[in-house]
């Protein structure tokens, strides 16, 4: 598998299928690493469409597919009872074209099974093994998924809920996608079958030799103690499971014969669906993967802030403090408008802009310097701190792009915030140049005597 290959069958599973991406992502990486995957949601939301698609990728792969109720029996999943085996007093099933034959499975409701068949289901799903008769025989199963409404909360059906290490919420579209799932084609297109089932063993002994570098660690850790701190329970099985979902990410993303491939910290983006016990819990987790590999996280801009308002208010002071204190100024202009009268032409108009202009209160050279010195340090700031978010929104960026397994809603979940702590912070540059602008076009008289002024106050 080359990263071609894979390119293509992400394409063709997310092919018109909305809101989707991080599904299609979850079901073929759980295909590829032999894990079993959970799709958990209403009914109507494109379950089965899902696991028929992945059933696809695989060129020639046997598929079985099948919805469970309490009053479904053994031999509608593993096989009839061979009757020519009975006469040799021999309990065997007749499996072809059943379940222990399949590379693919669908099982639709799967937690409304008996406990017969949950039973027979925990060894197949497992070991990869189906006790048939009095011998235990090996199933070419690649991945089974699995369906269901809700969480079950039988204690009971918790060791088979832990069977699906990749557990994916699946929601109906939203409305911005309404109009967009109407105009769908009555025939959804299928994927091309584009993987060998028999190359996946290759795939997998080349992602357990990878290593998993020490920021990818580092990161685990600080996954751990986020579930510890919201009692998210997670087994060392699901935390190995995970290690080896990150490992066949990058080994499906290089070259066989890459000597240099490593696990990336964007690959932890599956780790929402391997360690979230409810779908409730996935956002957070979400969350978590955003602000510490995409660094989506809103600029510290407060102090920026406070600092421009300021000045801001420092410079309307400034601009509309008088001549005098004893009003003249002030009645200076109103008589100017008086006689300019509401119909003034442009002679009267100038009249008025020219007292309005001598009423103003003029300041030393040395004030308009120092208060543009006070400016430029804190405008300084403000384009540093912009070029800092430019470059990290850029870096965030490419790397996204060329992370063929991040789902795309993620990677536009990351470039939006980073976005717009440019355009906030691009927005606070261009408001202190307006006030160093402001400054500069205080009314000066070089008479005065050059007094530097106070600092501008800044709250902390």
């Amino acid at each position: 598998m080359d990263i071609r290959t894979l390119h293509d069958c992400l394409a063709d599973l997310d092919r018109d299928m909305l809101q989707r991406d991080a599904a299609v992502r979850v079901l073929l990486l759980g295909a590829l690493a032999g894990e079993h995957v959970l799709l958990i949601g209403p009914p109507g939301t494109a379950k089965s469409e899902l696991a028929r698609r992945l059933h696809r990728v695989f060129a020639g792969a046997r598929y079985f597919e099948r919805l469970l109720t309490r009053f479904s029996v053994p031999e509608e999943l593993f096989g009839p009872l061979s009757l020519r085996a009975l006469e040799d007093d021999r309990y065997e099933r007749l499996t072809d074209g059943f379940l222990p034959t399949a590379q693919v499975a669908f099982l639709d409701e799967v937690f409304k099974a008996n406990s017969a068949i949950l039973n027979a289901l925990l060894t197949l799903l497992n070991e990869r093994e189906f006790d048939n008769g009095s011998g235990r025989v090996v199933v070419p199963l690649i991945s089974v998924v699995g369906a269901t409404n809700e969480v079950p909360d039988d204690e009971a059906l918790q060791a088979f809920y832990d069977r699906f290490a990749l557990r994916v919420p699946v929601e109906p579209v939203d409305d911005a996608h309404f109009a967009a799932l109407l105009q769908l084609p009555a025939e959804l297109p299928q994927p091309c079958p584009r993987l060998e089932a028999q190359a996946l063993e290759g795939l997998r002994t080349r992602a357990a030799a990878l290593p998993l570098p020490q920021s990818v660690l580092e990161q685990l850790v600080e996954a751990r103690a986020l579930c510890a701190a919201q009692q998210i329970t997670v087994s060392d099985r699901r935390w190995r499971k995970l290690a080896a979902l990150l490992q066949v990410q990058a080994a499906s993303r290089l070259a066989a014969d890459d000597a240099d491939a490593t696990v990336s910290p964007w690959d932890l983006w599956v780790l929402p669906y391997v360690l979230a016990a409810r779908p409730a819990q996935v956002p957070m987790l979400r969350d978590w993967f955003l602000a510490g590999v995409g660094q989506a996280v809103p600029v510290d801009v407060l102090w920026l802030v406070r600092a421009t308002e300021a000045f801001e208010k420092q410079l309307e002071i400034e601009t509309s403090a008088p001549a005098s204190s004893d009003d003249e100024g002030a009645g200076k202009l109103a008589l100017a408008r008086a006689i300019a009268g509401p119909g003034a032409h442009n002679v009267g108009q100038g009249l008025v802009r020219m007292v309005a202009d001598q009423a103003r209160k003029r300041y030393s050279g040395l004030h308009l310097a120092a208060r543009g010195a006070q400016v430029q340090e804190v405008l300084d700031r403000a384009v540093a701190a912009l070029q800092a978010v430019q470059a990290t929104a850029e870096a965030m960026r490419t790397q996204a792009h060329a992370h063929a397994w991040l789902p795309p809603t993620w990677r536009d979940a990351i470039e939006a915030v980073h976005r717009d702590n440019v355009r906030t912070l691009a927005q606070l540059r261009a408001r202190l140049q307006g006030v160093a602008e402001g400054f500069a076009e205080l009314p000066v008289d070089p008479a005065l005597a050059a007094v530097e002024p106070a600092a501008v106050q800044i709250l902390a």
